[in-house]
Protein backbone atom coordinates (compact mmCIF):
# COMPACT_ATOMS: atom_id res chain seq x y z
CA UNK A 1 0.00 0.00 0.00
CA UNK A 2 0.60 3.74 -0.69
CA UNK A 3 0.86 6.68 2.05
CA UNK A 4 0.82 9.89 -0.18
CA UNK A 5 1.78 13.28 1.11
CA UNK A 6 2.77 17.17 0.13
CA UNK A 7 5.43 17.34 2.67
CA UNK A 8 7.83 14.51 2.73
CA UNK A 9 9.28 14.88 6.44
CA UNK A 10 5.36 14.53 7.86
CA UNK A 11 5.64 10.98 6.39
CA UNK A 12 8.59 10.54 9.32
CA UNK A 13 6.94 13.14 11.73
CA UNK A 14 3.36 12.65 11.70
CA UNK A 15 2.53 9.16 10.17
CA UNK A 16 5.66 7.05 11.06
CA UNK A 17 3.61 5.49 13.81
CA UNK A 18 0.61 4.52 11.59
CA UNK A 19 2.70 3.04 8.78
CA UNK A 20 4.63 1.14 11.33
CA UNK A 21 1.73 -0.40 12.46
CA UNK A 22 0.49 -1.21 8.73
CA UNK A 23 3.89 -3.09 8.62
CA UNK A 24 3.32 -5.09 11.62
CA UNK A 25 0.48 -6.11 10.27
CA UNK A 26 1.87 -7.65 7.59
CA UNK A 27 1.58 -5.04 5.18
CA UNK A 28 4.10 -3.78 2.13
CA UNK A 29 4.40 0.08 2.25
CA UNK A 30 5.70 2.39 0.36
CA UNK A 31 5.71 6.84 1.22
CA UNK A 32 5.19 9.28 -1.83
CA UNK A 33 6.34 12.34 -1.41
CA UNK A 34 8.56 15.54 -3.10
CA UNK A 35 12.17 16.25 -2.28
CA UNK A 36 12.75 13.24 0.69
CA UNK A 37 16.41 13.14 1.58
CA UNK A 38 18.40 10.95 2.33
CA UNK A 39 17.82 10.83 6.24
CA UNK A 40 14.06 10.60 5.37
CA UNK A 41 14.59 7.94 3.90
CA UNK A 42 16.91 5.54 6.58
CA UNK A 43 14.10 6.84 8.63
CA UNK A 44 11.16 5.16 6.90
CA UNK A 45 13.39 2.06 6.34
CA UNK A 46 14.35 1.43 9.88
CA UNK A 47 10.76 0.74 10.20
CA UNK A 48 9.99 -1.09 7.06
CA UNK A 49 8.92 1.20 4.76
CA UNK A 50 9.86 2.16 1.30
CA UNK A 51 10.27 6.05 -0.18
CA UNK A 52 9.46 7.27 -3.55
CA UNK A 53 9.74 10.26 -4.62
CA UNK A 54 6.73 11.93 -7.03
CA UNK A 55 7.26 15.91 -7.61
CA UNK A 56 4.69 18.26 -6.16
CA UNK A 57 3.83 21.97 -5.17
CA UNK A 58 2.68 21.92 -1.88
CA UNK A 59 1.31 25.52 -2.38
CA UNK A 60 -0.78 27.16 -5.12
CA UNK A 61 -2.61 26.92 -8.31
CA UNK A 62 -0.06 25.89 -11.51
CA UNK A 63 -2.21 24.40 -13.97
CA UNK A 64 0.99 23.50 -15.99
CA UNK A 65 3.15 22.39 -13.01
CA UNK A 66 0.04 20.55 -11.77
CA UNK A 67 -0.40 18.69 -14.51
CA UNK A 68 2.68 17.20 -14.88
CA UNK A 69 2.30 16.17 -11.20
CA UNK A 70 -0.49 14.38 -12.18
CA UNK A 71 1.70 12.69 -14.83
CA UNK A 72 3.93 11.75 -12.40
CA UNK A 73 1.95 10.58 -10.13
CA UNK A 74 -0.04 8.44 -12.61
CA UNK A 75 3.36 7.10 -13.88
CA UNK A 76 4.26 6.05 -10.10
CA UNK A 77 1.43 4.72 -9.26
CA UNK A 78 1.35 2.38 -12.36
CA UNK A 79 4.75 1.17 -11.72
CA UNK A 80 3.76 0.17 -8.07
CA UNK A 81 0.66 -1.15 -8.25
CA UNK A 82 -0.61 -0.55 -4.76
CA UNK A 83 -3.60 -2.21 -3.46
CA UNK A 84 -4.17 0.43 -0.91
CA UNK A 85 -3.43 4.67 -1.56
CA UNK A 86 -4.05 7.02 1.60
CA UNK A 87 -3.46 10.39 0.49
CA UNK A 88 -3.47 13.19 3.36
CA UNK A 89 -3.32 17.20 2.81
CA UNK A 90 -4.74 19.11 -0.32
CA UNK A 91 -2.93 18.31 -3.13
CA UNK A 92 -2.63 14.57 -3.04
CA UNK A 93 -6.18 14.19 -1.65
CA UNK A 94 -6.89 15.74 -5.47
CA UNK A 95 -4.16 14.62 -7.54
CA UNK A 96 -3.42 10.91 -5.88
CA UNK A 97 -7.09 10.20 -5.67
CA UNK A 98 -7.39 10.88 -9.37
CA UNK A 99 -4.52 9.51 -10.35
CA UNK A 100 -4.96 6.20 -8.66
CA UNK A 101 -8.61 6.44 -10.44
CA UNK A 102 -7.36 6.47 -14.10
CA UNK A 103 -4.45 3.46 -13.18
CA UNK A 104 -7.32 1.73 -11.16
CA UNK A 105 -5.94 1.18 -7.53
CA UNK A 106 -8.37 -1.17 -6.27
CA UNK A 107 -9.01 0.91 -2.58
CA UNK A 108 -8.44 4.37 -2.76
CA UNK A 109 -8.91 6.42 0.76
CA UNK A 110 -8.54 10.27 1.78
CA UNK A 111 -7.50 12.18 4.76
CA UNK A 112 -8.97 15.97 4.80
CA UNK A 113 -6.51 17.46 8.00
CA UNK A 114 -8.21 21.10 7.02
CA UNK A 115 -9.57 23.24 4.36
CA UNK A 116 -7.00 25.16 4.00
CA UNK A 117 -6.58 28.76 2.97
CA UNK A 118 -7.92 27.64 -0.70
CA UNK A 119 -11.05 26.93 0.75
CA UNK A 120 -11.51 30.16 3.11
CA UNK A 121 -11.57 33.94 2.68
CA UNK A 122 -12.87 37.10 1.38
CA UNK A 123 -12.41 38.95 -2.04
CA UNK A 124 -13.12 38.26 -5.66
CA UNK A 125 -9.65 36.58 -6.02
CA UNK A 126 -10.01 33.97 -3.08
CA UNK A 127 -13.32 33.43 -4.21
CA UNK A 128 -12.17 31.88 -7.15
CA UNK A 129 -9.72 29.98 -5.58
CA UNK A 130 -12.16 28.68 -3.27
CA UNK A 131 -14.66 27.66 -6.65
CA UNK A 132 -11.90 26.09 -8.49
CA UNK A 133 -10.46 24.35 -5.34
CA UNK A 134 -14.63 22.53 -4.63
CA UNK A 135 -14.51 21.32 -8.22
CA UNK A 136 -10.92 19.63 -8.22
CA UNK A 137 -12.21 18.19 -4.83
CA UNK A 138 -14.91 17.26 -6.57
CA UNK A 139 -12.79 15.50 -9.52
CA UNK A 140 -10.55 14.15 -7.08
CA UNK A 141 -13.01 12.31 -4.48
CA UNK A 142 -15.22 10.95 -7.47
CA UNK A 143 -14.29 7.33 -6.81
CA UNK A 144 -12.73 7.10 -3.33
CA UNK A 145 -13.75 4.17 -0.93
CA UNK A 146 -13.10 6.52 2.44
CA UNK A 147 -13.14 10.04 3.94
CA UNK A 148 -11.13 10.59 7.22
CA UNK A 149 -11.71 13.92 8.78
CA UNK A 150 -10.52 14.70 11.91
CA UNK A 151 -13.25 17.24 12.79
CA UNK A 152 -17.39 17.56 12.64
CA UNK A 153 -16.97 20.89 10.69
CA UNK A 154 -14.89 19.80 8.10
CA UNK A 155 -16.94 16.78 7.37
CA UNK A 156 -19.88 19.55 7.21
CA UNK A 157 -18.27 21.73 5.08
CA UNK A 158 -17.66 18.95 2.29
CA UNK A 159 -21.09 17.82 2.49
CA UNK A 160 -22.79 21.47 2.21
CA UNK A 161 -20.83 22.23 -0.67
CA UNK A 162 -21.35 18.37 -1.95
CA UNK A 163 -17.76 17.49 -2.44
CA UNK A 164 -18.29 13.90 -1.74
CA UNK A 165 -19.52 10.66 -3.72
CA UNK A 166 -23.01 9.48 -2.41
CA UNK A 167 -20.76 6.39 -2.15
CA UNK A 168 -17.18 6.71 0.00
CA UNK A 169 -17.65 5.77 3.70
CA UNK A 170 -16.88 8.62 6.20
CA UNK A 171 -15.20 8.02 9.42
CA UNK A 172 -14.29 10.55 12.03
CA UNK A 173 -10.88 10.47 13.76
CA UNK A 174 -8.92 12.35 16.69
CA UNK A 175 -6.67 14.04 14.29
CA UNK A 176 -3.34 11.58 13.52
CA UNK A 177 -2.75 10.95 17.36
CA UNK A 178 0.22 11.63 19.01
CA UNK A 179 2.86 9.06 20.25
CA UNK A 180 2.74 9.66 24.03
CA UNK A 181 5.93 7.98 24.79
CA UNK A 182 7.23 10.11 22.03
CA UNK A 183 6.34 12.98 24.13
CA UNK A 184 6.01 12.63 27.78
CA UNK A 185 5.02 14.37 30.67
CA UNK A 186 7.60 16.87 31.58
CA UNK A 187 7.79 19.10 34.46
CA UNK A 188 7.14 22.77 34.29
CA UNK A 189 10.06 25.03 33.79
CA UNK A 190 10.48 27.58 36.13
CA UNK A 191 9.90 31.03 35.68
CA UNK A 192 9.72 33.43 33.68
CA UNK A 193 5.96 32.55 32.55
CA UNK A 194 7.17 31.51 28.53
CA UNK A 195 3.88 31.16 25.86
CA UNK A 196 5.01 29.60 22.59
CA UNK A 197 2.74 28.91 19.20
CA UNK A 198 4.25 27.00 16.97
CA UNK A 199 2.80 26.90 13.15
CA UNK A 200 3.59 28.03 9.83
CA UNK A 201 4.08 32.25 9.78
CA UNK A 202 0.78 32.42 8.55
CA UNK A 203 -2.43 34.89 9.11
CA UNK A 204 -4.45 32.07 9.45
CA UNK A 205 -2.48 30.56 12.64
CA UNK A 206 -3.31 33.56 13.97
CA UNK A 207 0.00 34.78 14.60
CA UNK A 208 -0.83 38.65 14.42
CA UNK A 209 -3.24 38.21 17.13
CA UNK A 210 -0.19 36.04 18.89
CA UNK A 211 1.75 39.02 18.54
CA UNK A 212 -0.70 41.81 19.54
CA UNK A 213 -1.38 39.89 22.28
CA UNK A 214 2.42 40.01 23.24
CA UNK A 215 2.46 43.59 23.12
CA UNK A 216 0.11 44.36 25.66
CA UNK A 217 1.26 41.84 28.30
CA UNK A 218 5.03 43.12 27.97
CA UNK A 219 3.53 46.50 28.72
CA UNK A 220 2.48 45.21 32.25
CA UNK A 221 4.43 42.16 32.56
CA UNK A 222 7.65 42.87 30.68
CA UNK A 223 9.74 39.16 32.21
CA UNK A 224 7.01 37.70 30.26
CA UNK A 225 8.61 35.58 27.40
CA UNK A 226 6.51 34.75 23.87
CA UNK A 227 8.24 32.77 21.59
CA UNK A 228 7.67 31.86 17.91
CA UNK A 229 8.21 28.53 16.50
CA UNK A 230 7.98 27.58 13.34
CA UNK A 231 9.17 27.85 9.53
CA UNK A 232 8.06 30.74 6.92
CA UNK A 233 5.30 29.74 3.97
CA UNK A 234 4.45 30.70 0.54
CA UNK A 235 1.12 30.87 0.16
CA UNK A 236 -0.54 34.18 -0.14
CA UNK A 237 -1.48 35.05 3.74
CA UNK A 238 2.28 34.11 4.43
CA UNK A 239 3.78 36.64 7.33
CA UNK A 240 7.06 38.08 5.58
CA UNK A 241 10.73 37.50 7.09
CA UNK A 242 11.08 41.09 7.16
CA UNK A 243 7.79 41.70 9.59
CA UNK A 244 9.06 38.68 11.62
CA UNK A 245 12.31 40.17 12.24
CA UNK A 246 10.16 44.08 13.29
CA UNK A 247 8.41 42.15 15.88
CA UNK A 248 11.70 40.32 16.79
CA UNK A 249 13.37 44.01 17.39
CA UNK A 250 10.52 45.44 18.89
CA UNK A 251 11.19 42.87 21.83
CA UNK A 252 7.83 41.62 21.56
CA UNK A 253 8.65 37.93 20.25
CA UNK A 254 11.71 35.45 20.10
CA UNK A 255 11.69 34.00 17.04
CA UNK A 256 12.99 30.37 17.15
CA UNK A 257 12.69 29.22 13.47
CA UNK A 258 12.43 25.83 12.84
CA UNK A 259 13.54 22.45 14.59
CA UNK A 260 13.77 18.76 13.54
CA UNK A 261 12.65 18.39 17.33
CA UNK A 262 10.12 20.49 19.13
CA UNK A 263 10.08 18.95 22.16
CA UNK A 264 12.89 21.10 23.98
CA UNK A 265 11.02 24.21 23.06
CA UNK A 266 7.67 22.74 24.55
CA UNK A 267 9.46 21.63 27.65
CA UNK A 268 10.56 25.86 28.08
CA UNK A 269 7.24 26.79 28.21
CA UNK A 270 4.47 26.93 30.31
CA UNK A 271 1.63 27.36 27.76
CA UNK A 272 0.68 26.67 24.40
CA UNK A 273 -1.14 29.21 22.11
CA UNK A 274 -2.56 28.52 19.31
CA UNK A 275 -5.06 31.36 17.97
CA UNK A 276 -5.66 29.95 14.57
CA UNK A 277 -8.60 30.80 12.19
CA UNK A 278 -9.05 26.93 11.66
CA UNK A 279 -7.45 22.97 11.02
CA UNK A 280 -8.13 19.60 11.04
CA UNK A 281 -6.66 19.00 14.61
CA UNK A 282 -3.81 20.94 15.49
CA UNK A 283 -1.03 18.63 16.04
CA UNK A 284 0.94 21.61 18.01
CA UNK A 285 -1.65 21.53 20.87
CA UNK A 286 -1.76 17.65 20.61
CA UNK A 287 2.26 17.84 21.39
CA UNK A 288 1.41 20.43 24.12
CA UNK A 289 -0.93 18.34 25.84
CA UNK A 290 0.85 15.22 26.04
CA UNK A 291 4.01 17.04 27.78
CA UNK A 292 1.69 18.66 30.29
CA UNK A 293 0.66 21.82 28.86
CA UNK A 294 -2.10 23.88 28.90
CA UNK A 295 -3.12 25.40 25.57
CA UNK A 296 -4.87 28.58 24.35
CA UNK A 297 -6.73 28.01 21.54
CA UNK A 298 -9.94 29.24 19.19
CA UNK A 299 -13.17 27.87 18.83
CA UNK A 300 -12.42 27.44 15.34
CA UNK A 301 -13.16 24.45 13.27
CA UNK A 302 -10.60 21.39 14.68
CA UNK A 303 -8.99 23.95 17.71
CA UNK A 304 -12.25 23.54 19.83
CA UNK A 305 -11.89 19.90 20.09
CA UNK A 306 -8.73 19.79 21.24
CA UNK A 307 -9.51 21.88 24.74
CA UNK A 308 -11.39 21.59 27.65
CA UNK A 309 -12.53 25.13 28.40
CA UNK A 310 -11.61 25.81 32.22
CA UNK A 311 -9.67 22.53 32.64
CA UNK A 312 -7.11 21.88 30.29
CA UNK A 313 -6.70 25.32 28.74
CA UNK A 314 -8.98 27.98 27.39
CA UNK A 315 -11.17 29.05 24.42
CA UNK A 316 -11.58 32.41 23.02
CA UNK A 317 -13.38 33.52 19.50
CA UNK A 318 -10.64 33.35 16.23
CA UNK A 319 -9.59 37.23 15.77
CA UNK A 320 -10.26 38.36 18.96
CA UNK A 321 -7.49 40.12 20.70
CA UNK A 322 -8.62 41.36 23.68
CA UNK A 323 -9.90 37.84 24.78
CA UNK A 324 -6.75 36.03 23.84
CA UNK A 325 -5.09 38.52 25.95
CA UNK A 326 -7.44 38.07 28.77
CA UNK A 327 -6.87 34.38 28.55
CA UNK A 328 -3.43 34.74 28.20
CA UNK A 329 -3.63 36.82 31.62
CA UNK A 330 -5.25 34.56 33.55
CA UNK A 331 -2.07 32.23 33.84
CA UNK A 332 0.25 35.51 35.25
CA UNK A 333 -2.67 35.88 37.75
CA UNK A 334 -2.37 32.34 39.17
CA UNK A 335 1.04 31.19 38.79
CA UNK A 336 -0.19 27.42 39.83
CA UNK A 337 -2.54 27.37 36.95
CA UNK A 338 -0.35 25.91 33.99
CA UNK A 339 0.96 23.10 36.11
CA UNK A 340 -2.72 22.39 37.15
CA UNK A 341 -4.34 22.61 33.55
CA UNK A 342 -1.15 20.79 32.16
CA UNK A 343 -2.13 17.65 34.52
CA UNK A 344 -5.37 17.35 32.90
CA UNK A 345 -4.60 17.86 29.39
CA UNK A 346 -2.25 14.98 29.96
CA UNK A 347 -5.38 12.90 31.04
CA UNK A 348 -7.15 14.12 28.12
CA UNK A 349 -4.25 13.22 25.76
CA UNK A 350 -4.03 9.92 27.05
CA UNK A 351 -7.78 9.46 26.81
CA UNK A 352 -8.51 10.68 23.30
CA UNK A 353 -5.68 11.05 21.31
CA UNK A 354 -3.34 8.60 22.09
CA UNK A 355 -1.76 7.80 18.37
CA UNK A 356 -2.46 3.74 18.61
CA UNK A 357 -5.97 4.28 19.44
CA UNK A 358 -5.95 6.34 16.46
CA UNK A 359 -4.58 4.47 14.47
CA UNK A 360 -6.50 1.38 15.12
CA UNK A 361 -9.55 3.59 13.88
CA UNK A 362 -7.46 4.23 10.48
CA UNK A 363 -6.62 0.66 9.92
CA UNK A 364 -9.91 -0.69 10.69
CA UNK A 365 -12.11 1.52 8.72
CA UNK A 366 -9.37 0.90 5.10
CA UNK A 367 -9.53 -3.01 6.30
CA UNK A 368 -5.90 -3.28 7.09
Amino acid sequence: MAVFGSYAPSLWLFRAPMMRAMVAAGHEVIGLAPDGDQVLIDHLASIGVAYRHVPLGRTGLNPLEDLRSILAIRAALKELKPDVLLSYTIKPVIYGSYAASLVGVPHCHAMVTGLGSSLMGEGFKRKCMAFLSKWLYRKGLARVEGVFFQNPDNQAFFEANRLLPATCRITQINGSGVDLAQFPLTPQPAVPLTFLLVGRMTREKGIVEFVEAARRIKAKHPATRFHLLGGYDTNPSAISEAQIQAWVNEGVVQYLGTVKDVRPMLAEAQVMVLPSYGEGTPRSVLEAMAMGRAAVTTLAPGCKETVIDGQTGFLVPPKNIEALTEAMERFIADPGLATRMGIAARAYAEDKYDVDKVNAVIMKAMGL
